[in-house]
């Protein structure tokens, strides 16, 4: 049996944590104090922004939570850690934030088709605020580890926000110069667009982990081409790859090898050769790979051993 696997818990994850607990706390800030100017003014295009920052902040919060778990190490319980947290989130979070997002987008068609009146000026300093602290969280995040899974994700999901404050602004100086008011709505689908289906593409691949589905940019095929193509490999077979978070893939197979290498000694580098073709020579890097090898003979007996 082989074991490889290796811990990302460095240096860097300390700094990630410190650049996440400020962007969490300037986040939830801001759902609050949008909240109120949508409240205030009755736009559906800053409702909607706040919605577009709740998700943002839920997704930093995730990540800092992630982050926080993942340097903790494994145990005789949770074998895994809590890695799977950070999954199981996300799934909750993308169910939730999909009806809020088909309500809003409901609720805009509505509004254009009976548009109310909106305090253009108000709703433009409530954008312009919002984008003042998404660009202070951009500044925060973008001097962290952009190798890191969560830091990445986290970059996106306010830039991506940046955007709809972006869009809230505009439509607040079409309404504020123009008296156009279904601006309101259009600017609020708008929003809804870039929203809904981030959601519905975070809830696929969410379930698609929890459903232990094969990790999206690996073929099975061509790694099972690779493992028979090393010296003294004659078959691979139950060959199974997964992901125990979103930046943690894992393998495992059986390999029959040669009934000489396991008398000759050629076991070990064989075994740190499969090791090095998963971690190495794929779009998805495997570092966390587990191989039984076995002799030919062993092998002739799978079927009784697929009975227990």
């Amino acid at each position: 049996m082989g074991h490889s696997h290796s811990h990302q818990h460095s240096h860097a994850g300390g700094q990630n944590l410190k650049r996440l607990r400020l962007v969490v706390l300037i986040a939830w800030s801001l759902v609050a104090f949008q909240l109120v100017g949508a409240w205030l003014t009755g736009s559906l295009a800053l409702l909607f922004d706040t919605v577009h920052v709740f998700t943002d902040a839920l997704g930093v919060s995730v990540a800092l939570v992630a982050t926080r778990l993942a340097l903790r190490p494994a145990s005789d319980r949770h074998t895994w850690g809590f890695r799977r947290v950070e999954v199981i989130s996300a799934m909750l979070q993308a169910t939730v934030l999909l009806g809020v997002g088909l309500f809003v987008l409901y609720e805009a068609i509505q509004r254009f088709m009976h548009p109310e009146e909106i305090p253009g000026r108000e709703v433009l300093f409530f954008g312009l605020v919002g984008l003042l602290g998404n660009v202070i969280m951009i500044a925060v995040l973008v001097g962290g580890d952009r190798s890191n899974f969560n830091m990445r994700a986290a970059f996106l999901e306010v830039l991506n926000d940046a955007l709809g404050s972006v869009a809230v602004i505009i439509s607040a100086l079409i309404i504020w110069r123009t008296g156009f008011y279904q601006a309101d709505a259009l600017v609020a689908l708008l929003i809804g667009l870039l929203i809904i289906p981030r959601t519905v593409k975070l809830f696929r691949e969410t379930v698609s982990v929890l459903l232990e589905s094969t990790p999206p940019g690996l073929d099975l095929e061509l790694v099972r081409s690779h493992l028979l193509g090393q010296e003294h490999v004659l078959a691979v077979h139950d060959l199974h790859a997964s992901q125990i978070s979103s930046d943690l893939p894992v393998l495992t197979a059986h390999i029959v090898l040669d009934d000489e290498c396991f008398t000759s000694g050629h076991t070990v580098q064989i075994l740190k050769n499969l090791q090095t073709c998963v971690a190495e020579h794929f779009e998805v890097s495997i570092e966390h790979s587990t191989f039984q090898l076995e002799p030919q003979g062993f092998s002739a007996d799978e079927d009784l051993r697929h009975l227990h």
